[in-house]
């Protein structure tokens, strides 16, 4: 195995010495059709990432088969598809991520949806280009522990990517650009916007129930100042007030910034198929939807830099029982069963 790995390796420089110019931002002279993303009716515009790294036919099938590659991780023992089931809307059903040799991670796997339309990646808003995440989990200690030297060593043996690299890039070079790129093209065609309430807007034969009617109007009063826009997030930072992480290594968005105005405060989240992304939090706090919303109404913790929306209205969202049913039964509307699979 020591003997393979080192062959990998070699085999790796030579291809990374032999393709001295810098991956272009493409225009195909090969067939290699560019995919187009169906822009959702109310959806922000792509972000500028997409625009310069668009989906196309054989870069998104080799970037499928790159999200669940168990050779990415230092073992072969997980893959991004993993930690990202597609059965949860890309999330799992962790309170923290779990990785190599079941290494405890720092948060909770973030659902992968939408993401063309996100400004920002991470609780922390650490990523601005999707391009620049796959390699996170790749070295991460607690993920998948390996290099990406090691990966294109492993995955430069097999024919099946020699083949995908050339129909999507026009060679079969493996580059660690190449690598990024493809994953993230993958990521920038899963779209949700299917769901109950997107056919109820669109006036599609669907209608609210009267819960979920009645749901959606106090979600527009007590929620939507967060939780706006038809992603269903302003991608905003904010403390909320939730229970503090144990590890001294947590300091949300202020670990990106430096600012203690910044201090456990984290990327909003979307509510799209939150029915199938529990438990809730940054690290999985809450179990359920009706102990998130429990929280609200009894009152959060008490920060200095708390949300503004939070202060002035006592540190919490007061709602009746009745009235936190009728939310879940609004926010199950948001589950789309054709981007989970299961949909006919």
């Amino acid at each position: 195995m020591q003997v393979e790995k080192i062959v990998g390796i070699i085999v790796v420089f030579i291809l990374l010495l032999s393709c001295s110019k810098e991956d272009d931002k493409t225009s195909f002279s090969f067939d290699n059709p560019e995919l187009s993303l169906e822009i959702p009716a109310g959806f922000p515009i792509l972000n500028n990432s997409v625009k310069n790294n668009r989906p196309t036919k054989y870069g998104v099938e080799l970037g499928e088969k790159l999200f669940n590659e168990k050779k990415l991780s230092g073992n072969n023992s997980i893959s991004c598809a993993s930690c990202h089931h597609r059965a949860h809307a890309f999330a799992d059903h962790n309170p923290r991520a779990i990785g190599i040799y079941g290494r405890i991670g720092l948060r909770n796997t973030p659902p992968i949806q939408n993401m063309a339309f996100m400004q920002f990646y991470n609780w922390d808003g650490n990523v601005l280009q999707l391009e620049k995440q796959p390699l996170v989990p790749i070295i991460t200690h607690e993920e998948m522990n390996s290099s990406i030297v090691e990966v294109i060593g492993k995955i430069s043996q097999d024919i099946s990517y020699q083949e995908l690299f050339k129909k999507a890039f026009g060679d079969e070079y493996i580059t660690p650009d190449r690598i990024y790129r493809s994953i993230a093209q993958y990521a920038y065609t899963l779209i949700s916007a299917n769901s109950k309430y997107d056919q109820v807007m669109r006036n599609k034969d669907e209608k609210f129930t009267k819960s979920e009617a009645q749901g959606y109007q106090i979600f527009k009063q007590k929620c939507e100042s967060c939780h706006s826009t038809e992603l269903f997030t302003d991608q905003s930072f904010r403390n909320v007030g939730f229970p503090l992480h144990s590890s001294s290594e947590e300091a949300g968005r202020a670990r990106v910034t430096g600012m203690l105005s910044d201090f456990m405060s984290f990327r909003v989240p979307s509510l799209r198929n939150i029915e199938y992304t529990a438990p809730y939090g940054s690290f999985g706090q809450f179990a359920t939807l009706i102990e998130v919303l429990d929280y609200f109404d009894k009152g959060v913790r008490d920060t200095e830099n708390l949300d503004p929306i939070l202060k002035e209205n006592g540190n919490r969202i007061p709602l009746t029982d009745h009235e936190k049913q009728d939310i879940i039964s609004f926010l199950k509307t948001l589950s789309d069963p054709e981007f989970l699979g299961s949909g006919s």
